[in-house]
């Protein structure tokens, strides 16, 4: 029979099932004391003081540049491979974009690059722990001086630099809990800072702008009077049912991560002979997240070129996948802005070339001996 080893599958079973039960049955389904637990325990375990659970990483995103009061004119800086809601949500606020490359050791935005990016129009970079692996955050801090740091952790919760989670490390962290990520709501988002005047502004924008919470306003006394709306927000609330099965996610998250490391270091090892492949870096100063494990593939001196590899491996039944996708490449973003595929030669590169394998919770040996043999048979 053939195999089918998804890229990704959700660790979940009986207690998100039991979890879902309270909110169903006691009727409060809609943002509420569920996502309020969440919230606390996200927050307990990456070491921060605030996190604000919304729909998703790209509203988190979104809410972030809003709380940073981001218009019209300003320029946001963004690493050229990510996924697309990382650029996306610098044009909702009719801000500029200003791609900068990456480093393709990492993935991530190359630091020495970002300094040259910077003008007096700069209020905001947005830097991406691509794949869960943090970014040199030291480097581009200091580099970024009074300019807010946003960090798009979306592959990154439990990942941690230099002993610091993500989602700490900057002015606000941006999380995804979609179900490719190491836990799960189905879709969801959280955004996370130790800034209290920021925490407080992003609980009112997710919330329409009103002066008080769902939850607020129906235990308070006069639950009949609707609040204020004294800014223009937005309905971005996570709901109750989410919040419960992700109150009992993240209590597995630094288990699911320290999984998927073991595995990860097993890949490492066994594929490390193939010359035709790059690996991933480990840095002993970084927690890795490994939402994906991302290979890069050297057609130069490899048998097949890169899509051939991965249809190779489908007929297999290996599922992959491209690491992501340069964002200056894609049609919207070619064709309004005219960028061109050289312009950011390392994101392209990364675009064509790199293939993410299996990796998740669900996998047991068998799939990850069977995979490194396929490859190895290449």
């Amino acid at each position: 029979m053939k195999r089918n080893i998804a890229i990704s599958k959700p660790e979940m079973g009986n207690e998100e099932w039991q979890a879902v039960k309270d909110p169903i049955f006691n009727g409060w389904v809609t943002s509420g004391p569920k996502v309020k637990e969440f919230e606390k325990k996200f927050a307990e375990i990456h070491n921060v003081k605030y996190a604000i659970a919304v729909t998703s990483a790209t509203t988190a995103l979104h809410l972030a540049l809003v709380s940073l009061n981001i218009s019209e004119g300003d320029e946001v800086i963004v690493p050229a491979f990510s996924w697309v809601s990382t650029a996306n949500v610098v044009l909702y606020q009719r801000a500029k974009i200003i791609f900068s490359d990456i480093n393709p050791e990492t993935f991530n935005l190359d630091a020495n690059k970002l300094k040259s990016k910077i003008t007096s129009k700069t209020k905001a970079i947005i830097v991406v722990h691509l794949f869960g692996l943090c970014a040199d955050m030291d480097e581009i801090l200091s580099i970024a001086g009074d300019i807010p740091v946003i960090e798009d952790c979306a592959c990154a919760a439990g990942a941690s630099y230099k002993n610091t989670f993500a989602g700490g490390l900057g002015t606000l962290g941006c999380f995804s809990f979609h179900p490719r990520k190491s836990i799960t709501t189905g879709e969801g988002g959280m955004i996370t800072t130790n800034d209290h005047t920021i925490s407080e502004n992003l609980n009112v924008l997710r919330n329409h702008g009103a002066s008080l919470s769902e939850e607020e306003r129906h235990v308070g006394s006069k639950p009949f009077l609707l609040p204020d709306f004294k800014v223009l927000g937005y309905n971005y609330r996570m709901t109750d049912i989410q919040g419960a099965v992700g109150l009992v996610q993240v209590k597995k998250l630094l288990r699911l991560i320290d999984e998927r490391d073991k595995w990860a270091n097993y890949y490492i090892k066994k594929l490390s002979g193939i010359p035709w492949l790059n690996l991933p870096k480990i840095n002993s100063k970084i927690k890795h997240g490994w939402q994906s494990f991302v290979l890069m593939v050297d057609e130069k001196k490899s048998p097949m070129t890169r899509n051939q590899i991965m249809e190779h491996l489908m007929e297999k039944g290996i599922s992959t996948r491209p690491g992501t996708h340069a964002i200056h490449m894609l049609d919207y973003y070619k064709d309004s802005f005219k960028y061109k595929p050289d312009d950011f030669p390392n994101a392209k590169n990364a675009n064509d070339f790199s293939i993410a394998i299996p990796l998740h919770n669900k996998m047991v040996k068998d799939d990850y001996e069977f995979i490194v043999k396929t490859i190895k048979s290449i």
